[in-house]
């Protein structure tokens, strides 16, 4: 797999060799049973062991208590816009939404059709270059839930830290960063995420979720939207997507042989700033779109060039150099680099070298 293209997909992302290989052997054969992956029963004694081992993957590597569930769903974070909403959201309750982009919005918007939604703060009149502060934010009267979304992918920006919001439960969206650092579960009524950044394929959706506050939900919507109904049949309500699960629990392994979250942190940590330093000593040749690096994502970086030719010219010349999805998201333009946990440093270190060069060449 040595002359691949270093993928820097906003996802589906990279997934280590050791991942792709292992999986590409259950496709053909799981060991112990001699049937592909793709056909095993989810009733089966094998599958019931894949979930488990995946569950407690996770569980491991998030620090997870005992006091909240861990949930295989389907639907992407866009169902998850959805089911939270139906779960929690009545007439006469709402729910508070910090706006820090696209995918923020997006989940405020579907809560709408349930329920009130409110924007708590927002930075969409900066062009959401920058994090809104959220210390000291009073939420109203009513407000079922606080929504927020740790990492930006179409704009670049991440919090490093999320507040706590009182009594009122935090919900976070943690798609494009779940897995990349540490953080304190217990604090969070809901987590949830789709793998396909971070945690695995495409497929899966992650939902990392509080007893109590699933227990407080609705009883009166159809029981496959309810994750009360979904936790109590073990993600198994209806037929879970199995292929998924088994390469999210292969990618647990390969993260704890890694040193876990917290060794895997440092080195995204590395990664970022390599490539952050590349570009604000360019001497403005590449101009990083968030300016703040206590606002900077560590998972999506972008940056722009002088013309939108000179960008076009960028992909096409880092594809041929062997840097694969540069291009920035459609509605944001410019240059992206996803800097997810399975892309290594010496692939970071190849663009920062194609970046020195394609500057001399133009």
């Amino acid at each position: 797999m040595a002359n691949r293209p270093v993928n820097f997909s906003p996802g589906p992302s990279i997934l280590a060799p050791s991942v792709l290989e292992e999986a590409a052997r259950a496709v053909l054969a799981l060991d112990d049973v001699g049937l592909s992956i793709l056909e095993i029963s989810h009733r089966s004694a094998t599958f019931e062991k894949i979930l488990a081992d995946a569950r407690d993957g996770l569980r491991r590597l998030m620090g997870v208590p005992e006091t909240h569930d861990i949930l295989f769903l389907q639907g992407g974070a866009r169902g998850q816009f959805a089911q939270l909403a139906l779960n929690f959201l009545t007439p006469g309750v709402s729910g508070a939404y910090v706006d820090t982009g696209e995918w923020a919005r997006y989940a405020m918007e579907e809560g709408k059709f349930l329920g009130g939604t409110y924007a708590l703060a927002s930075s969409k009149e900066q062009g959401y270059a920058v994090l809104p502060p959220l210390a000291g934010l009073t939420v109203k009267e009513g407000t079922r839930y606080v929504h927020t979304t740790s990492n930006n992918t179409i704009y670049g920006t991440q919090f490093q830290e999320l507040p706590d919001f009182g009594a009122t439960p935090h919900i976070c969206d943690m798609s494009s960063d779940i897995l990349s650092r540490p953080v304190d579960v217990s604090r969070f009524a809901m987590i949830y995420g789709g793998a396909q950044k971070n945690a695995g394929p495409s497929g899966v959706t992650l939902v990392v979720i509080d007893k109590a506050f699933m227990e407080s939900g609705r009883k009166d919507i159809p029981k496959i939207w309810q994750y009360r109904v979904q936790a109590a049949k073990d993600s198994m309500f209806n037929t879970p997507p199995t292929f998924a699960i088994y390469a999210v629990g292969l990618v647990t392994k390969w993260l704890e042989a890694q040193g876990g979250v917290e060794g895997i942190a440092k080195v995204n940590e590395q990664k970022a700033r390599l490539l952050y330093d590349a570009i604000d000593g360019s001497g403005g040749y590449y101009r990083a779109n968030v300016a703040a690096w206590e606002h900077r994502s560590r998972m999506n970086v972008t940056w722009r060039l002088a013309s939108e030719d000179l960008e076009k010219a960028f992909v096409a010349e880092s594809k041929a150099a062997g840097l694969s999805n540069l291009k920035g998201h459609r509605n944001a333009g410019g240059i992206r680099a996803s800097l997810y946990n399975q892309l290594p440093m010496a692939g970071v270190e190849r663009l920062v070298e194609f970046m020195a060069a394609f500057k001399k060449a133009h």
